[in-house]
């Protein structure tokens, strides 16, 4: 493929929030030597590697209507109608004349109504071969929110399915997904496993300190809660909740928080309620096993920790990251807990923070379910390229991805995370020796396993194929 090929991503949806196509676009302008146009919404920023690529053009598309999100339940079929058309006629306005011809399209699958269709009918206008890379169901997806007996369901299954089976080739996240694809669909699948980019890597002490530093004024005071983090001296220049910069050293503090992220999209797919759950019982767990009176004035045990107070357990800061539906109502149900031990913070970082923190942390939660069964989350599969050993809801094929007891550990409730983090956090900085053991097993298993050499070896020759195929 030289320089003149081109080829296009398609996301209807915000590509600043589909890491997975913008690694595609990357992969495709400096490993394919193409052209690459992406066509999706805006909103969020995609990552700077994007950005500043030369070969690679993003096309935004006009969104459904805001006013129009929010009709009454009545009006929620009428809804489902028009969405779907309004959306069709702006992809193959984008598709068939605002972008130039491209050799190939690459589309992200779900939401497959109406992209499938657009981009299968702009593929056979323009004599372009069509790449479908499958991340998950939407069949399934639709399911959560109307019920998998909803003939809307079953309709959108029929044209994901028709559609998927007419595309010249396709990318899948899992083995059981290519299984499922071949068996139950007729499609013939490539696995293409996410794998970290190379900026989700360790992060260094320096670059953590600079992190926090920035952070510290959302971490230390969270507006309207009083809690474990908000007390103690924090305005102390050179020094943030974790670290301190004395002369030209950098030093993780003895009684920093255990920092312990989870990035969700807030939607029915993932139950942050097992997290919440979870928080409460060790937070009652660790008073128990101290036997702490419930009368303890917990100011007090605050300042204790603030000024330097070595505790069997440590204090946990949750900070959530994402954006999502279910936001609001999780973030009222957060203010309403009593915790003496844990905080939790909600926050929204760039694409260049996020690899940064998930690099600080020491601990990733993952409370991905999968509508479908099939797919794995790429927030993992991130977690692990920065070192991070994650504890994640046990599911299907969630074991192609977490190993137990080498770079993670799987809960079915919020009674065995409990369980986890007092095992994990025992002892913490220094004497945690199981939660040291999973951080090693996770540096050493991802070291290798880089999204450039996946692309590599998996989509680049399929992609090649395709394109050579639609020219003959």
């Amino acid at each position: 493929m030289g320089r003149q090929g081109r080829a296009c991503v398609v996301v209807l949806g915000d590509i600043g929030r589909s890491p997975r196509m913008q690694y595609h676009a990357l992969s495709l302008a400096r490993q394919a030597s193409l052209e690459v146009d992406i066509v999706a919404y805006g909103g969020s920023e995609p990552h700077v590697a994007v950005q500043e690529n030369r070969s690679i053009h993003i096309h935004k598309m006009k969104q459904w209507p805001k006013r129009l999100q929010n009709l009454p339940k009545i009006l929620y079929p009428l809804t489902l109608l028009l969405k779907p058309i309004f959306q069709f006629v702006m992809l193959l306005w984008f598709l068939c004349i605002r972008v130039p011809r491209p050799d190939v399209f690459i589309v992200q699958n779900p939401p497959s109504v109406p992209t499938l269709v657009a981009a299968k009918w702009a593929s056979s206008l323009r004599r372009s071969a069509l790449v479908i890379d499958w991340h998950n169901f939407g069949y399934t997806l639709l399911g959560l929110s109307l019920g998998r007996s909803s003939r809307f369901v079953s309709v959108y299954h029929w044209f994901e399915k028709h559609y998927g089976q007419m595309a010249n080739g396709s990318l899948c996240v899992t083995r059981a997904m290519e299984h499922e694809l071949a068996q139950n669909w007729g499609i013939k699948a490539t696995v293409l496993y996410d794998q970290p980019p190379e900026f989700f890597h360790p992060t260094s002490l320096e670059e953590k300190h600079k992190l926090f530093c920035r952070l510290n004024e959302n971490v230390c005071h969270p507006l309207g809660v009083r809690d474990c983090l908000s007390t103690g001296s924090m305005g102390i220049w050179g020094e943030t909740l974790f670290t301190s910069h004395i002369g030209s050293d950098t030093l993780l503090k003895k009684n920093r928080p255990a920092l312990i992220v989870s990035s969700t999209s807030w939607t029915p797919d993932e139950d942050f309620g097992i997290l919440l759950e979870a928080a409460v019982m060790y937070d009652r767990r660790v008073a128990a096993i101290l036997h702490e009176d419930d009368s303890i004035d917990e100011g007090d045990l605050w300042k204790e920790i603030s000024d330097g107070k070595q505790q069997l357990y440590p204090r946990l800061l949750f900070i959530i990251t994402g954006k999502g539906p279910e936001k609001e109502k999780y973030e009222e149900k957060i203010k309403r807990l009593n915790l003496k031990r844990v905080a939790f913070r909600t926050m929204w970082l760039s694409a260049e923070d996020y690899p940064l923190l998930l690099g600080s942390a020491d601990l990733g939660v993952c409370l991905h379910t999968s509508s479908s069964g099939l797919d794995l989350p790429m927030k993992v599969v991130d977690m692990f390229g920065c070192g991070l050993p994650v504890c994640a809801v046990s599911y299907s094929c969630i074991q192609e991805l977490v190993k137990v007891e080498k770079n993670g550990l799987l809960f079915s409730s919020s009674s065995e995370l409990a369980d986890e983090l007092l095992m994990l956090f025992k002892g913490f900085p220094d004497e945690c020796g199981a939660l040291k053991s999973l951080r090693n097993g996770t540096l050493e298993m991802s070291s290798s396993a880089r999204w450039d050499n996946e692309w590599e070896e998996h989509a680049k020759p399929l992609i090649s194929k395709v394109i050579s195929r639609n020219l003959e």
